[in-house]
């Protein structure tokens, strides 16, 4: 389930990537079937395991193009262990609401891009997620929870005063929206509800086989309620 759209950022190839707070790596993984020179870059290297045992099976299955290289790198997003300008491209999705120096978090983000490079970042959107905060505490009030909501614009600013040109948004995941809704309103730690187990079969089904009727639903409902908000910005050269 990618929240960045991949096309848009022209990754393939010789790009060289680096996916910020990688998680369990979704993002790095497609950079990778993409043929690009991926670092899946976090803090977790239980979650950075997970992902090098990945790398590796996708390249004995021959599921990489020729060429494409992949990494794993642990370190802090607050000072990252690169040089400036070594990325054509940087992502980082969902990370910059757990991370209470945010500001200084952008300011590496941009400082390891190239010039000419592409940024991705990405955060739950406001009204979802304030819906979630308004149901539960326990949805983000936990360690390494969610410590703010984002408006577009906020975010947006504080990305552009480092320098770089904004160039497009777009929202993603409306039909995750309700299911989140659902587990704060019975409980977070309720997988065995009912309503959370019916709905989480539906996303399983959407994600599995993407019938029309879902991909368009969801198409038409991510302006409205769209669970995640991406921007995306270019390095001046």
């Amino acid at each position: 389930m990618l929240t960045v759209d991949f096309d848009r950022l022209g990754i393939g190839a010789g790009t060289r990537m680096i996916d910020v707070g990688c998680g369990a790596g979704r993002h790095s993984f497609e950079a990778y079937r993409r043929g690009a020179d991926i670092v899946a870059f976090d803090q977790n290297v239980d979650d950075l395991a997970g992902v090098a045992e990945m790398f590796d099976a996708m390249a004995k299955a021959d599921e990489v193009p020729a060429g494409a290289n992949a990494k794993t790198v642990a370190g802090d997003a607050l000072a990252l262990p690169f040089a400036d300008g070594e990325f054509d491209c940087v992502v980082a999705s969902e990370i910059l609401e757990h991370v209470p120096a945010d500001e200084q978090a952008i300011s590496e983000l941009v400082r390891v891009l190239k010039p000419g490079g592409r940024l991705a970042v990405t955060v739950p959107r406001w009204l979802p997620e304030k819906v979630c905060w308004m149901l539960s505490d326990s949805y983000h009030a936990n360690e390494g929870g969610h410590i703010r909501i984002y408006k577009a614009d906020e975010l947006k600013n504080k990305v552009l005063a480092n320098g770089v040109e904004f160039t497009h948004s777009h929202h993603a995941h409306a039909l995750h929206a309700p299911y989140w809704w659902i587990k704060c309103a019975v409980g977070v730690e309720r997988n065995e509800h009912p309503l959370v187990k019916g709905y989480h079969k539906l996303l399983v089904w959407d994600m599995l086989s993407a019938p029309r009727v879902t991909r368009t639903a969801e198409s038409l409902l991510n302006p409205l309620v769209g669970k995640s908000v991406a921007l995306y910005f270019r390095k001046p050269v």
